[in-house]
């Protein structure tokens, strides 16, 4: 379990919202069945939960010098080509994790001494905590066979990087805030409280048994 607490309102929405046509199945065969299926399940949650959010296409000249520059695996390029994250923040009870649009990638990840010299160059930014600032980061020193790689998390202001597992990979880690999405459609849109994040990491223990049984072992969400 987490050693801090993330309190946030419930039911925010974007003023803008999802542009249907900007759907990773639109992209001309490049997208394979399992990241298809991942996003699915993002949007999923994003609409049960009642929460609007805006994509767009990659600019594919900018997807490939990220690709180029920081080695990334072919699954989060196909994401990126696909799924732009124009204004994308998934709002739960117990975090808020706001993706980071393809234009401000090559930036959120160019070398800085504010992060540390244990900050490894093969850990690549692509989201954030709103609420606590904590980094999502993919791991590209540890790929799969299927061109994907865990995502982990790590709490922001330590002496030392400690890097948790959020998931397995990068599709686990859409399939998982796509479920969170869903759960927390139940709160309501009263502040939250710590018997409401308590219900709501239970709540995730069947989910993340489900989905990742790798993220349910590492304990960030529950």
């Amino acid at each position: 379990m987490r050693a801090r607490s993330a309190r946030l309102g419930r039911g925010m929405r974007s003023d803008r919202c999802f542009d249907s046509d900007s759907s990773v199945n639109g992209v001309g065969g490049r997208v394979d069945a399992d990241l298809v299926e991942a996003v699915a399940a993002l949007q999923d949650g994003f609409k049960e939960a009642g929460q609007r959010f805006l994509v767009g296409k990659g600019d594919p000249a900018v997807v490939a010098e990220l690709k180029k520059r920081f080695a990334l695996t072919a699954r989060f390029r196909d994401f990126l080509l696909a799924f732009d994250a124009h204004d994308v923040d998934a709002a739960l009870p117990i975090e808020r994790v706001r993706f980071l649009p393809v234009s401000e990638l090559a930036a959120a990840n160019a070398p800085s001494t504010e992060r540390g010299a244990d900050w490894k160059p093969t850990w690549f930014l692509f989201a954030e905590s709103s609420l606590l600032g904590d980094p999502y980061f993919l791991d590209l020193g540890s790929r799969d066979s299927e061109g994907d790689c865990p995502v982990r998390t790590a709490m922001s202001g330590q002496d030392r990087w400690q890097p948790t597992l959020a998931a397995s990979s990068f599709a686990q880690f859409l399939r998982i805030i796509g479920a969170g999405l869903k759960l927390a459609k139940g709160f309501g849109t009263r502040l939250a409280d710590v018997d409401d994040e308590d219900t709501f990491r239970e709540g995730m223990v069947s989910r993340l048994r489900a989905i990742d049984g790798g993220a349910l072992k590492s304990g960030h969400w529950t």
